[in-house]
């Protein structure tokens, strides 16, 4: 939810600061030498009276925030009244009021647009005048007079074009903002595409029967989209977070098995690296969004996987203040100490000797800074340079284990896939072969189809893209077959579209979201989460 910044409020706010110091600049002019307190009692007293009708205006606008044009203009006649009244009862020592005029004019102007500017000088000419008809002093000076009503129309004038370049910039931006917005979105599912499929095949060919110096290239092709996976990665995270699109989805989470299965998702990355992971167990249950750490972690551990190769690093919770701290800990080559505050801005990275081969362009810790404090954490490193570093995440917030756990030992499979049904439905060709062979490998039966339309499929399990074209989306083909078999086929989503906007659109579907470029491992994981008979049926 966004909140509309009170600009009204704000001019009030500043009307009651600006009147307490017309109160103490009156009142001081009557300690002046030649001066009398009595020659400007009427003012200040005056000036009281100003002060608190304009504290009880700041109240009404408080109590009914708004647009209200009446009330806006009827501001401006409060304030010129009260500076008029102080110009001709003050005579030559108030003439610094007039400041107060200008003040007036361009506060209401800048706060408000041109609209309000033009009607506010209008009110200022008209201010000026019975000041000059109702002061002799004034009909003395006419051309004073001429001086403060040429500055008067000419400030805000110019304000009225600096206003209007403003806002012709501001729209400018909104919309080159949004066209980038429109290009990123479309360059991402396009990008995730290849990546995605690059990925499958890949994983095919280590399912082949390879001698060693094949199995090495593939290990190479393997690191390599790896590596601009967790680039491209990267880069989508910085816009979401800068487009400010980012909520935190709440739920009870065990550590425990959070960091056990983000170790498994790691296996491959931490043997290329030739890093020994290690995670301390734990039972500790807190409130946290599983993406959001997930995103967190995952960038830690990358950075250990860089800069601590063929070293142990350890993984472990432990209690911190009144809450809990994952900590992350390398046997790298560590961080000099003007290094530390750095780290976490963006494209930031220390260089070391012989480093070049590294891989990343300083993104990791940043996203890990500003990922922790959209869910209320910390963030905090230290490092000694040669023994290591150690990354905490810490203000986990402990909570009692959820009473409906699901006991899923019995009910899914937790072995090999053979023999499971799978419908796979995505337009893309090269996506299509390459996650059907990769599935045919690991002993699925699939069905393979480009398009959603007049679908009929016995499968146990529906794996589909989102985007299906003109005719369908992934969540009304699911919907579809749903219908045809009578009961809730387990379903999986894959998407290069942002995944906040497809949950959205799920309600209660009970669809698993995978999120382009999907790694094989991850996408095992979870069709092994799935039943392979109607054990679930409506």
């Amino acid at each position: 939810m966004t909140f509309e910044k009170n600009t009204e409020l704000d001019q009030a706010n500043l009307r009651i600061i600006v009147s307490s110091c017309a109160i103490v600049y009156i009142s001081a002019l009557g300690f002046l030498p030649g001066h009398q307190v009595g020659t400007y009692l009427p003012v200040i007293l005056y000036y009281i009276v100003f002060l608190l009708a304009s504290i009880g205006f700041r109240y009404v606008i408080a109590l009914w925030p708004g647009h209200y044009p009446a009330r806006r203009i009827l501001g401006m006649v409060h304030d010129y009244t009260g500076t008029s009244f102080g110009l001709v009862v003050g005579a030559e020592a108030a003439l610094p009021l007039y400041a107060v005029m200008v003040w007036i004019n361009l506060g209401n102007g800048m706060r408000y647009g041109s609209r309000y500017l033009a009607i506010a000088t209008g009110l200022a000419l008209l201010a000026l005048m019975i000041v000059y008809w109702l002061t002799p002093l004034w009909q003395a000076q006419p051309f004073m007079v001429l001086m403060l009503m040429i500055t008067s129309t000419v400030i805000p004038l110019y304000a009225h074009l600096l206003l209007e370049r403003t806002r012709k910039a501001s729209e400018e931006a909104v919309a080159a903002n949004l066209e980038k917005s429109r290009f990123l979105a479309q360059a991402s599912h396009d990008l995730r595409q290849p990546i995605h499929s690059i990925g499958l095949f890949t994983a095919c060919l280590r399912e082949a029967r390879l001698g060693a110096e094949e199995r090495r290239l593939v290990d190479s092709i393997d690191r390599s989209l790896l590596n601009v996976s967790q680039l491209f990665r990267s880069i989508l995270d910085l816009y979401t977070l800068d487009n400010g699109r980012v909520l935190p989805r709440y739920q009870a989470l065990n550590l425990g098995d959070f960091l056990a299965d983000l170790a498994r998702q790691n296996v491959e990355a931490a043997r290329w690296a030739g890093v020994e992971l290690h995670v301390r167990p734990c039972s500790f249950w807190v409130r946290a969004d599983p993406v959001l750490l997930t995103t967190m972690i995952q960038n830690v551990l990358s950075n250990c996987f860089k800069y601590g190769a063929r070293r142990p690093v350890l993984i472990g919770v432990r209690p911190r203040g009144k809450g809990l701290a994952i900590e992350v800990h390398d046997q790298g080559c560590g961080i000099n100490k003007e290094h530390l505050l750095k780290v976490f801005e963006e494209f930031y990275r220390v260089r070391h000797q012989r480093d070049k081969d590294v891989e990343g362009v300083g993104l990791g810790l940043s996203i890990v800074k500003r990922v922790g404090q959209l869910m209320g954490l910390d963030v905090a490193i230290r490092s000694r340079v040669g023994h290591g570093t150690s990354v905490c995440v810490y203000g986990l917030v402990r909570v009692k284990p959820p009473h409906n756990l699901n006991i899923q030992g019995d009910v899914y499979v937790a072995g090999l896939l053979t023999g499971l049904k799978v419908c796979l439905v995505e337009d893309d060709r090269n996506v299509l072969l390459a996650t059907q062979a990769l599935l045919e490998r690991w002993g699925c039966v699939v069905q393979a189809e480009s398009t959603g339309l007049n679908l009929v499929s016995d499968c146990d399990v529906i794996i589909a893209d989102y985007d299906l074209g003109n005719h369908a989306t992934g969540i009304e083909c699911i919907e579809h077959v749903r219908q045809q078999r009578g009961w809730a086929v387990p379903a999986l989503i894959l998407s290069g579209h942002d995944a906040e906007m497809i949950q959205a659109q799920l309600h209660e579907c009970q669809i698993a979201i995978l999120s382009k470029p999907v790694h094989p491992t991850e996408l095992r994981a979870t069709l092994r989460e799935f039943s392979p008979s109607p054990l679930n049926a409506e």
